[in-house]
């Protein structure tokens, strides 16, 4: 059970409705009427509680497991323990995601605005918008209703907040068009100067950043992440993209829609990231290069030149991955030669 120091949960909730939510289906013996409070992993939920399976590691945990309920795909539901009421979907994370979003929906704003928040009475902020204390607004800036302004996040002047959006406290937006039902996660930095310079003998010379930073509908950007302004044209973050924690995204970079982007990774500036493109933790993408859409570039990887649609990359330089795991197996291949030709130069010698 959650916490509830820090957590409400909602409900409770019939198996039929919650199948309902889920766009699941109830097995035949399920009854729609049975009463759920709360979900739980399999391990530890008990006869009140939902759990879900969705990773074959675990059918050992549902065999066993207490749960009165379980979201699990029709191949696995020969397995469950008898009396467990089961919700069928080909698809058990989304449909738990669901229900547990049910459970535990995200806090509705109240229209709350602290007397400790800084308001430019230039600034228009929608009904219903919450502003904590500490949060600087500037002139011209535009809110949507139902939003939620973190403690001590400053928005500088003309920005636009769409509805439905959430800031969280210490971000910092500049030059930038935000859209609607998008998350900002605490520490943010969006609208930052770019990283530009030009290079001569007497010192650097500093680029202006005239550009601005375009954030469209659903997308969430994780704590810590940074997203610099355009240079001449707009860094743009698609609708629906989810970047994860500590992520970088350079000047002019166009991430497609659905992109995921996970931590400690980084796009330098001009590079066009298309539709649905993953870019796994600790990947570095070079500046003016064009990932396809659909694209998965594994950990850890370097690229540096264009990666085609479809494409599956690893390594750095990165390469497409079924070379990589060869020039792996190569290198595994050569090493164990080297060693028992050592081996066998040392006991001769001696």
């Amino acid at each position: 059970m959650a916490d509830s120091r820090f957590f409400r949960v909602a409900g409770p909730f019939t198996l039929g409705a919650l199948a309902q939510a889920a766009g699941a289906t109830l097995a035949p013996d399920g009854d729609p009427s049975l009463v759920f409070s709360d979900v739980a992993p399999l391990h530890h939920a008990g006869p009140a509680d939902v759990s879900f399976l969705d990773n074959r590691k675990y059918v050992s945990d549902f065999k066993v497991s207490r749960a009165g309920a379980c979201v699990v795909h029709p191949d696995l539901a020969g397995q469950a323990p008898p009396g467990m009421a089961l919700l069928i979907s080909s698809n058990p994370y989304r449909s738990y995601a669901l229900v547990a979003t049910l459970f535990y929906p995200n806090a509705v704003p109240a229209g709350v605005i602290s007397p400790g928040a800084h308001i430019d009475p230039n600034a228009v902020i929608g009904a219903g918008t919450d502003v904590a204390a500490g949060a600087v607004i500037g002139p011209e800036v535009r809110i949507g209703v139902g939003c939620r302004i973190g403690a001590n996040a400053v928005i500088e002047r003309g920005v636009e907040i769409g509805d439905h959006t959430i800031v969280g406290s210490n971000a910092s937006l500049a030059y930038c068009l935000i859209g609607n039902h998008v998350y900002i996660y605490p520490g943010v930095r969006i609208g930052q100067d770019g990283f530009g310079f030009a290079i001569d003998p007497g010192g650097y010379v500093r680029v202006p950043q005239i550009g601005r930073v375009i954030v469209e509908d659903h997308v969430e950007i994780g704590a810590n992440s940074t997203v610099d302004r355009g240079s001449g044209g707009d860094t743009v973050i698609g609708r629906g993209s989810m970047i994860d924690n500590l992520v970088q995204i350079g000047h002019n970079v166009q991430v497609g829609a659905g992109c995921i982007i996970i931590a400690q990774a980084g796009v330098a500036g001009s590079s066009k990231l298309g539709h649905h493109v993953v870019v796994a933790a600790q990947v570095g993408v070079a500046g003016h290069l064009t990932v396809g859409d659909g694209a998965r570039i594994a950990a850890q990887s370097g690229v540096m030149r264009n990666v085609p649609a479809g494409a599956e990359v690893c390594g750095a330089p990165a390469v497409p991955i079924k070379q990589f795991f060869r020039q792996v197996a190569t290198l595994v291949r050569l090493a164990s030669q080297g060693e028992h030709g050592t081996r066998g130069g040392i006991a001769q010698d001696q």
